[in-house]
C-alpha cells in the first residue's frame, strides 16, 4: 500500500505541474504532466478500489 500512497502524492505533484504549465503555456510540459496526472491518478484510483484503504493494524 506505500506504493500507492507515493503513486497518489505523484498525481497530485501532476496536477499542480500541468496547472502551472497552463499558466506558463508550456506545451510540453502540459502534455507530459497531464499525462502522468491521468496515468497515476488512474493506477491510484483503481487501486483503491480494489484493495481499499490501508488498513492499521
Amino acid at each position: 500500500m506505500g506504493l500507492m500512497i507515493i503513486f497518489g502524492l505523484v498525481a497530485i505533484f501532476a496536477g499542480y505541474g500541468t496547472i502551472s504549465a497552463l499558466k506558463n503555456k508550456n506545451v510540453l510540459g502540459l502534455v507530459f504532466g497531464a499525462g502522468s496526472f491521468l496515468v497515476f491518478g488512474w493506477f491510484t484510483i483503481m487501486t483503491l478500489l480494489k484493495n481499499g484503504f490501508p488498513t492499521g493494524h
